[in-house]
């Protein structure tokens, strides 16, 4: 069941019309964050609470007792300054720290509130096609943050921080493969990012599109709670011509944002990616070379 909510940020009324009682007030935030740039975490929502407490991310909109149409009012800031967009995600022990995501397979891929989030993303994420798909290509997804950006290097420079052989790896993969980047952050921070690196202005290859957080769905596990994942439906819906799960496959230095498509996944450590390279459909072999860029400090 819908339930309408009006968002009141920066003098302005933003209408939530797409979001139901069983999503939750970080889905809320997800979707505020694609109407006003505000990231979730930078987000305070006045109003919403619990039995006298502020509501915490995982509680659904339907524990809130909404009436259609309520008005609340969001505090935040954008990500303005280019200091702010070019320097470190802000601190997260999920970036760091993972788990095993064996046992939230079952209980997670093929949940029908997490599918029919997904088909919400393919219908309302907006994805700028900066070079087009091309027929009878694969599909490579790379995260950005401790995968192709190494943000805990003692470096001082963007081009220093850069993995080693990243434009080779690049280069390489172009042949064979469409390039997506997908990061969990905001859109301007990627686009910066790359441009920083040189991987949107690079000769050899092409980026086909940029995926930020908004493009993720949040899913509830046994053991973590409630967590963002990457869930590749959403390219796979919007794609269905040239992509499916046939012929993708995405590098992420955190294991859970595979949680809505494991077979797919391909961690960044060495051990997994040779794993993955001997049982995963087609040829990944001839990569293991420049996949050194991935395992590098």
């Amino acid at each position: 069941m819908a339930l309408p909510i009006i968002v009141k940020w920066g003098g302005q009324e933003y209408s939530v019309t797409t979001l139901s009682e069983d999503d939750t007030v970080l889905d809320l935030k997800q979707f505020l964050k694609t109407l006003t740039g505000v990231l979730p975490e930078r987000q305070k929502l006045l109003g919403l609470k619990v039995k006298g407490k502020p509501a915490e991310n995982d509680v659904k909109l339907g524990a809130l007792k909404l009436k259609p149409n309520t008005k609340i009012m969001m505090m935040g800031t954008r990500e303005e300054s280019l200091e702010d967009v070019l320097g470190p995600p802000p601190d997260n022990d999920d970036v760091v720290n993972d788990f095993d995501i064996e046992d939230e397979v079952v209980e997670v891929e093929n949940r029908e509130e997490n599918l029919l989030k997904i088909s919400r993303r393919v219908k309302e994420y907006k994805v700028e096609i900066l070079n087009p798909p091309r027929e009878g290509k694969k599909l490579l997804v790379l995260d950005v943050d401790y995968t192709l950006f190494d943000h805990r290097s003692c470096a001082e420079t963007g081009v220093e921080l850069m993995r080693p052989y990243l434009h080779e790896f690049l280069t390489s993969a172009y042949e064979d493969y469409d390039i997506v980047i997908w990061s969990a952050t905001n859109m301007k921070w990627i686009e910066a990012k790359m441009k920083e690196l040189g991987v949107s202005t690079n000769a050899n290859y092409k980026i086909t599109f940029m995926l930020d957080s908004a493009a993720m769905i949040t899913v509830h596990t046994p053991r973590r709670g409630l967590i963002d994942v990457k869930p590749l439906g959403v390219i796979w819906g919007k794609f269905s011509e040239f992509y499916s799960k046939k012929n993708t496959i995405m590098f992420d230095d955190i294991g859970r944002n595979f949680l809505m498509n494991p077979q797919n996944g391909l961690k960044v450590s060495l051990k997994e990616a040779r794993t993955v390279i001997t049982s995963y459909p087609g040829s990944y072999s001839r990569y293991l070379r420049s996949m050194n860029f991935l395992l590098l400090c």
